[in-house]
Parts: structure tokens; C-alpha cells; sequence
């Protein structure tokens, strides 16, 4: 639970405030000045109506410079982003052909394979030669390749249940599983701070949703207990199914879930637990297999594991691993499965590699050797930001460590800055986060060196003194004494 400081949600609501007030003043001269204009619509209803982009033009605009930037390079520990101008306040932009090379604390490359790697590159380009890049079909048609269904195996292997299902996109995976999952009579029980794509899902599924307090499990069995007792609306009628849906680390806040105790409680109310991996899967745990290695969870205690190769394994696409009934009836009627483009043969070929590396099958220890840097770039940095006084979200092994900013004028103040000083970061606010918490989310990689992380935080600190983001006090040890102790080690 986050407890802002009263005089920073007032600033914060004052801004947004003025904001809004002064974006329905340009509105009403908007209106004003049109009624003079001849309409070109011929006839039709406005397609974005003035209420409906509001957010777009009056705020976003604004900052729009902060977000969107392209790059030109790998997404490695450094990258070149490429270089912007704006001639109409930010609502369109021109790409000039310099580019600025700078370190890069934005993308979920976790372990570093988003870039060259002398074992998985190789592969790739060999089956980007044999297969192409694209199946330009279904899983169903003629888009399962050899390469398919040795990624399936590799992934029902690596996350230890009897089958596994893969997809093209990460974000349909949860969007278009969990309709399939469940329906109307069901009931789905969310974390608050859920990933859009959890949210879309259970929207889709017609099942009934209620939400629990985040990561609280005392709260979920609360919830539980009490829809239960409860039952359908109306009817009264018992639950056709029940499922609680959790992540392994929430990517808005960094925190790690307590899924001992959910599991715990689903099996004491006889309820499914999917578990979402897209974050922790790869990053986390001793050989990198996710939160049920770190915690200590059997995976048959998990129903549903679903998981992204976005982040730990720098390719694209999603899978579901469950039992084989439960893989089997997704085959036969998850749209995803049947009517979606496969995973292109070069990134099936991507995953596989990367996963041989993290098991040590490719001959080496360097999988270890990143799942012990990624832990203790993570930990080193945090530990140093909260040092400093910034208000950091999250626990210790994620590499996900939100900043928090809170006033919408801090967005582009931070983020500006930092990119000047070359230190790319995201910046997030509203309608992502709840209105007060706008942050700068970090993500860590095993492929930043310690150097690499000094510089950021040496940056980060003298742009947090700049825009008055540190929140708490400041411990007196400095970066530069740090620096000194590591040598000395």
C-alpha cells in the first residue's frame, strides 16, 4: 500500500486540476471558432467526439516527447535513440538522422538476449535461411514447423508441468485464454494491480469478476469466502468454477506475489490458480524458472501457468502450460491457437536457444552466470536508490523498480533530463497507474555492467535533486564511496 504525502497528493490534484481546466477552455474557444467553420464530415457523426480525446489532446500532447521514442540499435545495455522534432506542440513528429547513444534502463531485456548471442544468433539466422520469417499461417494450417513443437517440449520441460501451448503474442495469450477458460456462471477472482491483458480477458469471458487488494491474501480469502456463501447473482445457484488470478511480478510495481498463501487458500476453497509469469518467468529463481522456483511452490499446485518470451528470452509470443487435458481442449478452441499467425520460425528458434543457455545445455555456465547478475544488479540498485531518498516500489531479486514521481509536471521533468543526460527511462502515468502515482519504472539487466549502473544512478540522483523527487531522507554514504568499496573487493 502506498502512502503519499498529503502536501504531494494536494500538489498532485492541484495539477491535474489546472490541467483540466485549462484543457476546457480551449475546448470552449475550440467549439466557439468551429461553429464558424464549414463541417467536412459530410454528414457523419465525429469518430473521436471532443470528450473522448480529451486525456489525448489536452495532457498527453503535452508530453508526448517522453514517450514513443524510437531507437535504432539492439535493446542492449546501451542503445541509440533516435533523435525528434516536433513543429505542431508535440502532436506529430519528424525523425531527424542523428541519434544519441544512451544507456538503456527502459527495456524488459532481462537477461540480456536481446541482443547478440554467440550461442542463440547463430541458430536463429540458420532458421531464418530454412523457414523464413513468417509461417504466414495458423497452428491449425501450415504454420506448425519442427521448430513448433520443439519449443513446446522445451517449455513444458523448463517450467516443469506435462504440456504446453505457444502463441504468437503475449498479450492475446491472456486475452484469449482466459475466455476460453471460463464463461458465464463462472466467477474470476483478480489482483487489483493485474496487467491489462488479465483485465480484458475476464472482460471478455462474461464470467462474474471481483477483485481482491492488492497482493493481500487475506483479503482474497475474504473474497472468497464470501461469493461462495454468496453464490451467482440472482440465482444463488453454486459457482460453475472459480479461478484467482495472480501475477509472479507485478510490472507497474516491481513486487513479487505471495503465492504460497494463494495457493494455500485456493486449494482450501477448491478454487484454480493461474499464474502469470510474463515478468518473473526467466528472471527469477535460482535456475531462472520463475516464482515457483524462488518460493518454494510445487508447479502442480499452479493450474494455469501462462508466461511471455518478451522479457527474459528477447523474442516474442506466450505460452500456457498446464495439464495435457487442459493444453489439449485449448488446441481445439482458444482463437489464438486457431486462427492467429504463429510464432515466426526465428523466434521459436530464439526461445529454444535462450532456454538451453539458462539450463547450461549450450556447453557453459554463462545462463548462471546471468541469472547471478541480473540478481545482484537488481538488489545493488535498489538498495543504492533507496539510499539516495527516492521512494522505490517493489522487493529484492525483481528487476522491475518503479520511482515514484506522483506530480504530472515531474513526467517530463524526469524524463527529459535523464535523456539529456543520456539515461533513457519509462516514465508512466495516468490512465496506466491511478492518477496520484505517476512513476519512472526501471528495469535492470544482466548485460548492464557495474559501471553501467553507477553512471545511472549518479544521473538519476542529480535529476531526482532537480525535480525534487526524493521523498525521504538521504543515507550519507555516497555513489562514489560505493565505487571505491567494490574496488577494494
Amino acid at each position: 500500500m502506498i502512502t503519499i504525502p498529503y502536501l504531494t497528493a494536494v500538489s498532485t490534484y492541484f495539477s491535474y486540476g489546472l490541467l483540466f481546466a485549462f484543457g476546457q477552455l480551449r475546448d470552449f474557444f475550440r467549439r466557439f471558432i468551429d461553429w464558424w467553420l464549414t463541417s467536412n464530415l459530410h454528414g457523419y457523426a465525429p469518430i473521436c467526439l471532443g470528450h473522448e480525446d480529451f486525456y489525448i489532446r489536452r495532457l498527453y500532447h503535452r508530453i508526448q516527447d517522453c514517450f514513443e521514442r524510437p531507437i535504432s540499435s539492439a535493446p542492449d545495455a546501451w542503445f541509440d535513440v533516435v533523435e525528434r522534432y516536433s513543429n505542431d506542440n508535440n502532436k506529430t513528429f519528424k525523425r531527424t538522422t542523428k541519434t544519441s547513444r544512451c544507456l538503456n534502463l527502459g527495456s524488459y531485456n532481462y537477461l540480456g538476449f536481446g541482443s547478440f548471442d554467440e550461442y542463440c544468433t547463430p541458430r536463429v539466422i540458420e532458421s531464418l535461411k530454412k523457414f523464413s520469417a513468417s509461417t504466414c499461417s495458423s497452428r491449425v494450417d501450415a504454420g506448425t514447423t519442427s521448430v513448433h513443437a520443439e519449443l513446446e517440449e522445451c517449455v513444458t520441460r523448463f517450467v516443469g508441468k506435462p504440456a504446453a501451448v505457444v502463441f504468437g503474442m503475449g498479450y492475446a495469450t491472456n486475452s484469449a485464454i482466459i475466455p476460453v477458460l471460463i464463461g458465464k456462471g463462472g466467477l474470476i477472482i483478480s489482483d487489483s494491480l493485474n496487467h491489462s491483458s488479465i483485465v480484458n480477458g475476464a472482460r471478455g469471458s462474461g464470467a462474474t469478476i471481483r477483485v481482491f487488494q492488492h497482493n493481500t491474501p487475506s483479503h482474497l480469502e475474504r473474497v472468497l469466502r464470501e461469493q461462495i456463501a454468496e453464490g451467482q447473482p440472482r440465482t444463488h445457484r453454486p459457482w460453475k468454477k472459480i479461478i484467482v488470478v495472480v501475477e509472479g511480478i507485478y510490472s507497474m510495481e516491481g513486487e513479487i506475489c505471495h503465492l504460497p498463501e494463494v495457493v494455500a487458500i485456493c486449494k482450501k476453497y477448491k478454487a484454480y490458480v493461474y499464474l502469470d509469469e510474463a515478468h518473473s518467468i526467466g528472471a527469477i529463481g535460482k535456475t531462472g524458472k520463475g516464482i515457483c522456483e524462488l518460493l518454494g511452490v510445487d508447479t502442480a499446485d499452479v493450474d494455469v501457468m501462462m508466461g511471455t518470451f518478451t522479457k527474459s528470452f528477447g523474442s516474442c509470443g506466450g505460452y500456457i502450460a498446464g495439464s495435457k487435458e487442459l493444453v489439449q481442449y485449448l488446441k481445439h478452441q482458444c482463437p489464438a491457437h486457431l486462427y492467429a499467425t504463429s510464432i515466426p520460425t526465428p523466434s521459436a528458434q530464439q526461445i529454444i536457444s535462450a532456454i538451453k543457455v539458462i539450463l547450461g545445455e549450450d556447453g557453459s555456465n554463462r545462463g548462471a552466470q546471468k541469472l547471478a547478475r541480473i540478481r545482484e544488479n537488481s538488489n545493488f540498485f535498489r538498495a543504492e536508490l533507496q539510499k539516495m531518498g527516492f521512494e522505490v516500489l517493489g522487493d529484492n531479486d525483481s528487476p522491475v523498480m518503479p520511482i515514484m514521481l506522483y506530480n504530472p509536471a515531474k513526467i517530463p521533468a524526469f524524463s527529459r533530463e535523464c535523456l539529456r543526460q543520456k539515461v533513457a527511462v519509462v516514465v508512466v502515468g495516468f490512465p496506466a497507474t491511478p492518477l496520484l502515482l505517476a512513476r519512472a519504472r526501471i528495469c535492470i539487466s544482466a548485460s548492464h555492467s557495474r559501471e553501467d549502473l553507477i553512471r545511472a544512478l549518479k544521473v538519476i540522483s542529480k535529476v531526482g535533486d532537480l525535480s525534487g523527487i526524493k521523498y525521504f531522507p538521504a543515507e550519507p554514504k555516497k555513489i562514489e564511496q560505493t565505487k571505491n568499496d567494490i574496488k577494494l573487493d
